[in-house]
């Protein structure tokens, strides 16, 4: 067991409070929707920061290192040859309800997302979910930001094609209701 001084537990937990929901759904939609794998690779994303904790000094240090860490963890649990559970003879408690589930159109998104690619998952969560910028998102994946520009833009057109018509923005050079030319006026005199 590892012992924390205590003013490295009073920031770890004020950290955890203030951004734990943030990286638990941030690690859902890296993770594709799974509750309990997310809950797993935030848990370790906070374990290897205690390593780190002395030289991150701001906040904006450690969300870009826990989103590095999440990244890294969820590489790693998918590299494994084996995903399965190990089966135990006492069930869990009684799951709690998935908030996030509860958002009009979440489960249709986190479905989408659990078709794409890793790495693009990963760019598209951390650009339009976590809002990172393109350099934050290539620190964080270790690519360049023409690689992080790239893969959000396959991951999005994906994500339209999984969403279904409606379901990105409308391309301003493309006219959503196509227009028809009015009907020529009546004339007055027929036609013989």
């Amino acid at each position: 067991m590892v012992r924390l001084d205590s003013d490295v537990a009073e920031a770890l937990d004020a950290y955890v409070r203030a951004r734990g929901q943030r990286l638990l759904r941030t690690a859902y939609l890296l993770t594709g929707g799974d509750r309990l794998l997310a809950e797993d690779l935030v848990q370790n994303a906070l374990a290897s920061a205690l390593v780190s904790w002395r030289r991150l000094r701001d906040v904006a240090d450690m969300d870009a290192y826990m989103h590095t860490a999440l990244v890294h963890a969820r590489s790693r649990w998918w590299s494994r040859r084996w995903h399965g559970e190990v089966p135990s003879e006492r069930l869990p408690d009684v799951a709690t309800p998935n908030e996030t589930d509860q958002v009009d159109g979440t489960a249709d998104i986190v479905a989408a997302l659990r078709e794409l690619p890793p790495r693009q998952r990963a760019a598209v969560v951390l650009r339009y979910f976590e809002d990172l910028t393109e350099v934050q998102t290539a620190a964080v994946l270790g690519c360049s930001v023409g690689t992080v520009k790239s893969q959000t833009a396959r991951g999005l057109d994906k994500l339209r094609v999984a969403l279904g018509p409606g379901s990105g923005p409308v391309d301003p050079g493309d006219d959503p209701a196509p227009h028809h030319p009015p009907a020529p006026a009546a004339s007055s005199r027929r036609r013989q």
